[in-house]
């Protein structure tokens, strides 16, 4: 077998001298053939999610060496999704990017992928595709339960739900800070199924996992013993040859789409996967979430859809009895790194709490998946999750209430003057990948105070932005064009009437199209756009793509594969 890194390493002229002398530092003589195995580490302190990696990823190193390899750690650029302002969305493409020329760049053979926190996992799939280097991943995973005064607590979602409370004076407020200290109450990302939850379980989907390891609790002992039989098949893989665009085919995401939508996942999912096929050249489209999943029951019982959290999940049968009860919709010849198709992996699958994963026959929903809205307000597509709206919001009209920024919203939404009712649409904009930038999580706009205190807990929402995968309610998101791009939305006025139809799978605004053309958009909305000048920004905005396609930049559509690099010296 001929290594990629005999490149760097074999010979005896002065390159490979140099390449060999600097890496020796106690590594035995025969390090040099030996297949090199990068373990792109998505560690840090600043993304708490990801904080316990280092010791993920000295399991993986045992691995590695186990398997006749040499585990080399890659720090790669990480993302923390609580913390980072505007928002992590903003830099998911360049450090998708930053990782692609490291993975080109060096002497490796192969790579294990790992993050957990919500942008990590995209991130390095969208750079593993592009190099098309032998990959797996391996997921950090979730966080133990919490529980605030004996009743479970979830991270992400109970924040939007307690904070509403607050201000609807249903709960006090110090009762709302003294939850704070319950709610993480371990290493490990959201144990909601928000999105990354959702993206590690849909990197198993597509088959980049070792199966039965997505969905681990991070605390769990059994993470590491997974993490140790992932580095040794990041050797196997090299050995087999087999890459990621052997693996992450039209099947794959065929099945990675039927798991989002029996799972309840995160619709920032849509964007991630649109993304991660359109650097491997897979023909996705935005329509394919609904022609395939819209029909998909949904069977796992987790916050933000349901009531249990992703430790639940594991104890009740984990992925594979849940894709065991969709068998059928799977694509049977789409394979894992194992070799083998994914549904050959199910073989056994058992469901052990069917409160958590519910039966094909009882499910909690019969047509959960993501729902893909098209209209004069959305001509290039919206997208809203019907397992976390409400039913007798899927059908409605209502009049707009605009808001053109993100600040202008927070100044005026708990205004007592404020003309709106339970029946308003409430319409931010301004908020998608220029705009902002980013295409931040804000589309699940907090309700009017008033209404919180008449007992309203649900409206119609509709923005250019994202929400978060932890997020509930009955929101339209995603709307593209994007305002900042001259879409449609950028010019509804407070007062026109909305009309939703999720069932015709409609979003319209009932004024005139030569009308509408005619309208310019407010000066609110130009003053609070995106107008960067320098740097990753302004790169950012003069290249992303729409969030119909995945919101990538323009330029790293499609692959470059990992040869055809000159020598350095």
């Amino acid at each position: 077998m001929q290594l990629r890194s005999s490149a760097w390493y074999a010979g005896q002229d002065r390159n490979a001298y140099i390449h060999r002398a600097w890496m020796r530092r106690g590594t035995p003589d025969d390090a040099f053939t030996r297949p090199q195995i990068a373990i792109a580490n998505t560690a840090s302190d600043l993304t708490p999610c990801n904080s316990h990696l280092n010791e993920v990823a000295e399991s993986v190193r045992q691995g590695v060496w186990a398997a006749g390899g040499v585990p080399l750690n890659l720090p790669v650029v990480s993302l923390g999704e609580t913390n980072m302002r505007p928002t992590a969305m903003l830099w998911r493409n360049m450090a998708a990017m930053a990782a692609e020329e490291m993975f080109r760049a060096n002497p490796i053979d192969g790579v294990v992928l790992l993050g957990g926190c919500d942008k990590t996992i995209p991130s390095l799939l969208m750079a593993a595709a592009s190099v098309d280097l032998p990959a797996v991943v391996l997921p950090g995973g979730p966080m133990l339960n919490g529980t605030f005064r004996g009743t479970p607590l979830g991270c992400g979602t109970d924040v939007w739900r307690l904070s509403e409370e607050v201000r609807a004076g249903a709960l006090p407020a110090a009762a709302f800070l003294e939850s704070e200290s319950s709610m993480i109450r371990s290493r490990g990302h959201c144990n909601t199924m928000g999105t990354a939850s959702t993206m590690g379980l849909l990197a198993e989907a597509l088959g980049m996992t070792l199966p039965g390891t997505a969905g681990l609790p991070a605390a769990d002992s059994r993470l590491l013993a997974r993490a140790h039989e992932t580095g040794r098949l990041a050797v196997e893989l090299v050995g087999a040859g087999r890459r990621p665009s052997d693996v992450l085919t039209a099947g794959s995401f065929r099945n990675a789409i039927v798991a989002l939508a029996a799972i309840g996942g995160s619709t920032n999912a849509v964007v991630h996967l649109l993304a991660i096929a359109g650097r491997l050249g897979v023909p996705l489209t935005l329509d394919d979430f609904d022609r395939i999943g819209a029909d998909v029951p949904l069977l796992v019982n987790l916050q933000p859809a349901g009531r249990f959290l992703m430790e639940d999940l594991h104890r009740a049968g984990g992925l594979a009895a849940v894709l065991d009860q969709v068998a059928d919709l799977l694509d049977p010849d789409a394979v894992t790194v194992t070799g083998r198709p994914l549904v050959e992996h199910l073989a056994g699958a058992a469901i052990w709490d069917p409160d958590v994963i519910h039966t094909r026959e009882a499910p909690l929903q019969k047509q959960a998946g993501i729902a893909v809205l098209r209209g004069n307000l959305a001509p290039d597509g919206a997208i809203i999750k019907p397992a976390a709206a409400s039913e007798h919001l899927l059908v409605h009209r209502g009049r707009a209430l605009v808001f053109d920024s993100v600040e202008e919203l927070h100044a005026r939404i708990d205004d007592p003057a404020l003309d709106v009712d339970a029946d308003s649409v409430l319409v931010l904009r301004g908020c998608g990948p220029r705009g902002y930038p980013g295409m931040p999580e804000v589309a699940n706009l907090p309700l009017p105070e008033k209404l919180l205190r008449a007992g309203v807990r649900d409206m119609v929402r509709v923005c250019d932005g994202r929400m978060s995968g932890t997020a509930y309610g009955t929101v339209v998101l995603h709307v593209a064009p994007e305002a900042a791009a001259g879409g449609p939305l950028a010019r509804v006025r407070t007062g026109d009437w909305i009309t939703l139809d999720v069932t015709r799978r409609r979003l319209d605004v009932d004024v005139p199209d030569a009308e509408l053309a005619a309208r310019a958009p407010s000066a609110g909305l130009t003053a609070a756009l995106a107008r960067p000048r320098r740097g990753w920004e302004q790169l950012y905005v003069s290249t992303v793509t729409g969030a119909d396609t995945g919101a990538d930049l323009d330029f790293l559509v499609g692959a470059s594969g990992h040869d055809g690099l000159r020598e350095s010296y």
